[in-house]
Formats: C-alpha cells, structure tokens, sequence
C-alpha cells in the first residue's frame, strides 16, 4: 500500500508491506526504494516493511533547501514517529546507511537494531564520490523521470544537492559511532565504493557491531547476490547473535 505523510513539512512517499514488528529501510542516494526490489523487500514475509523515499528522490518531490544529513536523519525520525510509534529494525543502503547511522546517533530510542549496507560515517572513506562532472548516468535518469513529480529535468538539481551535502555535511566522528549500543549488522561488497578500511574503522568503532563482507560483488550488492545479502540481514534481524567460542573482539574483560 502506498502513501504520502507530512514529514516536516515535506509531502513524503512510503509504501508499506506485510505485518509484523516495524522494519524501515532507506533507498541511496539518486535513487528510490526500488532498491530493494527483489532484494530485502522479501522482508515483508516476516516484517511490517515500510519504504520511504527521501525528499527530491522518486516519488517525493523536491524542497527548497540543501540535503543536510542532519535534516535527512531528523525526517527519518519524524517518519518513524508518526508510522510507526516507536523503536524500529532500520536498515539504510548507500547514503541510505549514512543517513541510518545518523539517526541512531540522534535518536537512538528510535533504533532497536540497525543495518548499514554499504555506507559510511566519513566522506574521506569513499573511492568514488558523487561529481557534477559529465552528464548522469542514463538508467537513473530514466528511473527518476519514470516517477519524480518534478520531473527529469529536475535531476540535475537533486544531483548539484547531493554533491553539496556530501562536502559540506560535518561527518561522524568514532566517538559518536561509540555512543551506538543497539546490535549493527555492518555489511559492504569486497569491491565496494567505500573503502574496506573504512568499513573496518566503522564495525570497530560500533559497540554493537558485527561484519559481513559479501565476495565478489560491488556496490550493487543487493542485486548481485540478492539471496545472500536478504539472507544475511534477515538472519540478523529475526535471531539473536550466537555465541562465539573464541571470542577476541568480544572477549569479556575480566
């Protein structure tokens, strides 16, 4: 079933899916909560799914005013107050993740579990970041113009926003990533766009965090191996972790 809702003031899209305890997941960046089809939608079999998208980005349109992360995360929060009531499973891919990881940091009575696909807390932590060089890649812009009501000319604007916040936005710092404590399934492709030493500085830096690196897929993760990434995140969010026999990391300091 699909909605709009008032989300500060912006005329936010969302379906939702299925029954169940709450799971919220966040599309990336350019594109919309198509991201997930055929993917972690299946979620819907165990869940309540809801899929909003963010402003300027499919079906929601566009505002005046930059993509602050802080204005994203806070949109976020509001949406899963007025849908949802109270704590949920949240699950962010790309700059979906980063704008999860932001929300757990600001309002972590919202958060009960999180999952970061392929995001980051640090611009720096990225290979590719996006440019204003050269035209769009043309499959985006088809899927923006298929269902933007600001149609395809406006892409260019969500695009030059994007850029902005990306260079502009203050990034996280660990000692913020310390102060998440609700269980994070940290999760990036063996050839992602982020770096594997940034996910690595990210897993460690989360109290609660655990890793899973899916071989030989890139930042298109979902699509390339949609089993095992629906897979790896359903695991997480239904069971509790089991223990482990050799703990390290996570070795009880006595």
């Amino acid at each position: 079933m699909a909605d709009y809702i008032d989300v500060n003031g912006v005329h936010t899209w969302y379906d939702e899916r299925g029954t169940g305890d709450p799971v919220v997941l966040l599309h990336g960046g350019f594109t919309d909560s198509r991201d997930f089809t055929g993917n972690l939608d299946a979620l819907a079999d165990t869940f309540r799914l809801l899929l909003p998208e963010r402003r300027g980005h499919g079906h929601t349109p566009d505002v005046p005013g930059p993509f602050a992360a802080d204005a994203l995360a806070d949109d976020t929060a509001t949406f899963i107050e007025k849908t949802a009531g109270g704590p949920v499973r949240l699950a962010g891919y790309s700059a979906g993740a980063m704008v999860a990881l932001r929300v757990a940091v600001r309002r972590p009575d919202l958060v009960e579990r999180l999952v970061l696909i392929s995001g980051g807390f640090d611009p720096d932590g990225m290979i590719l970041r996006p440019s204003l060089d050269g035209p769009p890649p043309q499959p985006l812009l088809e899927a923006y113009a298929q269902v933007s009501p600001d149609g395809a000319d406006h892409f260019g604007e969500v695009i030059a926003k994007v850029v902005r916040s990306v260079d502009e936005d203050r990034p996280l710092t660990p000692a913020e990533l310390g102060t998440v404590t609700c269980p994070v399934l940290v999760m990036a492709a063996d050839d992602d766009i982020v770096t594997l030493e940034h996910t690595l500085a990210m897993y460690r830096a989360l109290p609660g965090g655990q890793l899973a690196v899916v071989p030989r897929t890139s930042h298109l993760l979902l699509h390339e191996k949609p089993e095992l990434c629906t897979r790896l995140v359903t695991d997480f969010l239904t069971g509790d972790p089991a223990p482990t026999w050799m703990p390290i990391r996570r070795a009880e300091v006595t």
